[in-house]
């Protein structure tokens, strides 16, 4: 009787402990950049780049428009950014020449970086072109140019310090898109209506004094390669949010509503780019880098809608 009774609490707490295992909670680290730095700080991502190591992500989320999204797509090819512009019609050159292997490129990602040859990255980096994917386009263009141990030479910009440096040491061989700038004609708009409305109303006096007390703020931090912590602490954030959604007006006029109206839209749009991707990946440590205005409606975003993953800024680790 004592037999059967322990064999049937062995069995018990076998299934107990196979069903915790199955229920890992998915993590979402928020990482603010600063997207360039200047030359003085050239070194700014190094301690941003171990402090990510350390926490090991199983899947990396970059600010970068997915292949599909022909909104973002319809806006960029002739929007704000001249490599976006140039990226989009590199890939319809492609498009004419060019067809992928869907079999050979799964292969060929199964492999380590270090048995990819010249000739596997460049078929990847064809691919990548073809399906419109700027992310792992730009991805696989950097280990072509500088190699498995990246560049000698700070890049100053968060993919080459970064994004693409903590890749290559987690061998993960996909980077996740999860921007959405289809509206972003109408927040630059939004945008240069708040600045010239600005101009009488005390405003911009206001915008101009919290930039001033934001530089000043981070030069300390900078000079001892802490720009990035910095960064990323919660008044930073607030500030960073602030500016970006014209939340520090005092006179919200209509050009500043338009302009806070798409910024939040597109927060919104990106959570949900990561949520649901989150949500259909077995991947359990997830790293989202991205500039670090978008931080603070991101947590909002993700913690209200997406509930069931945990959700922490990098300096909360």
């Amino acid at each position: 009787m004592k037999s059967i009774v322990m064999l049937i609490l062995i069995v018990c707490l076998s299934i107990f402990n196979l069903n915790a295992q199955q229920q890992v909670q998915k993590e979402i680290v928020l990482v603010g950049t600063m997207h360039k730095v200047p030359k003085i700080v050239k070194h700014s991502y190094k301690p941003m780049l171990r402090r990510a190591k350390k926490y090991n992500p199983t899947a990396i989320y970059v600010e970068s428009p997915k292949g599909n999204d022909s909104l973002s797509w319809a806006y960029l090819k002739n929007g704000w950014s001249k490599s976006y512009k140039q990226f989009y019609h590199l890939s319809d050159s492609i498009k004419n020449v060019f067809t992928p292997d869907s079999t050979k490129v799964l292969s060929l990602l199964e492999k380590d970086f270090s048995a990819m040859t010249k000739q596997d990255l460049q078929y990847l980096q064809k691919t990548f072109a073809y399906h419109r994917d700027d992310a792992n386009f730009g991805f696989y263009s950097y280990i072509l140019k500088h190699g498995l141990k990246g560049s000698k030479k700070p890049t100053r910009y968060e993919d080459g310090d970064l994004t693409y440096k903590l890749a290559i040491h987690q061998n993960i061989k996909l980077l996740n898109a999860m921007d959405d700038q289809r509206t972003n004609d109408k927040y630059h708009e939004g945008w240069s209506k708040c600045y010239k409305e600005g101009k009488n109303n005390g405003n911009n006096a206001i915008m101009k004094k919290l930039n001033k007390k934001d530089y000043n703020s981070a030069i300390l931090p900078a000079i001892f390669r802490g720009l990035g912590k910095h960064t990323n602490k919660k008044k930073s954030l607030q500030t960073s949010h602030q500016l970006a959604a014209f939340t520090y007006t005092k006179n919200m006029t209509d050009g500043c509503k338009q302009g806070e109206k798409y910024w939040n839209e597109r927060n919104m749009r990106m959570a949900k780019n990561i949520g649901e991707s989150v949500k259909a990946s077995d991947k359990t440590r997830n790293i989202v880098i991205v500039g670090a205005a978008h931080i603070i409606g991101l947590e909002k975003e993700l913690k209200e809608n997406y509930p069931q993953f945990k959700t922490t800024l990098v300096n909360e680790l």
